[in-house]
């Protein structure tokens, strides 16, 4: 007669005891996740003023005119099956709100820093929304690359960005600001495959916005380096089916030509 009272105890232990050890679980994971966290933090902290070099197929000349000393810098690059000229026109045209990771990280960052919501209606695709933001154009070469630049004050909860014209960029040097210059650049590896790279390069203005920007980027680069990440492999998908597509096209109108 007691019997079903023991099976029901014995299934709420076995029942509570897998609920302590999948707490357990989350708790070491998140230990070991806020290790590395800490680890990336103290890492970005020390490389501060020291960035590596680039490659001989990294370097880059435009990046050089407008800012050839900087203090931080990340690269990232991918391999596309697809023209330099299509690989650019995904990269202008990418959405970085779309992937549920990116948009994680921007909420973190407006958690931590008490940032305030953009109510203001802006552009999905990557250059128009950065225009909208403040950013400006320092240099464009079609098919090839695109240079943008702003000066901030990025460790602000909600940084405004100011666009510097292309002839005054390199020489600005109002105190209390980081100037920051990126680039979207798509090299040739033959008619039908290029190489898409990314760069990132900035430097403070003065000793108290190279104090708050050491700060902040110890703070926010493991994110700024995720969110690169994250944006290749999207890219390089919407990329090869921009160049699928055109070859259809061109199949298409080759089978249709009058000889």
């Amino acid at each position: 007669m007691n019997a079903g009272p023991r099976v029901s105890s014995r299934r709420s232990t076995r029942s509570l005891r897998g609920i302590r050890g999948a707490a357990r679980l989350v708790a070491t994971g998140v230990g070991v996740a806020a290790a590395a966290y800490a680890g990336l933090v103290a890492h970005s902290w020390y490389r501060y003023g020291s960035p590596h070099p680039a490659v001989t197929d990294d370097a880059d000349a435009l990046l050089d005119r407008f800012m050839p000393i900087y203090e931080v810098v990340e690269r990232h690059r991918v391999r596309v099956r697809a023209s330099a000229a299509i690989a650019l026109a995904a990269a202008r045209d990418q959405d970085l709100l779309a992937s549920p990771v990116i948009r994680a990280i921007f909420k973190a960052r407006a958690v931590a820093l008490g940032s305030g919501p953009d109510e203001r209606a802006r552009p999905r695709p990557l250059i128009p929304q950065m225009l909208s933001l403040g950013w400006g154009i320092l240099v464009d070469v079609p098919d090839r690359e695109i240079v943008m630049g702003a000066v901030t004050k990025p460790w602000e909860p909600n940084p405004r960005f100011h666009a510097i014209s292309p002839g005054q960029f390199a020489a600005f040097n109002d105190p209390e600001y980081v100037k920051i210059i990126w680039s979207l650049r798509a090299d040739p590896l033959g008619t039908d495959e290029s190489m898409f790279r990314t760069e990132t390069r900035a430097v403070a203005t003065d000793a108290f916005a190279r104090l708050k920007f050491r700060r902040y980027w110890a703070l926010v680069s493991p994110g700024v380096a995720l969110i690169r990440q994250a944006s290749l492999g999207p890219l390089k998908a919407d990329a090869e089916r921009r160049a699928r597509q055109s070859a259809r096209q061109r199949s298409r109108s080759q089978a249709t030509a009058p000889e």
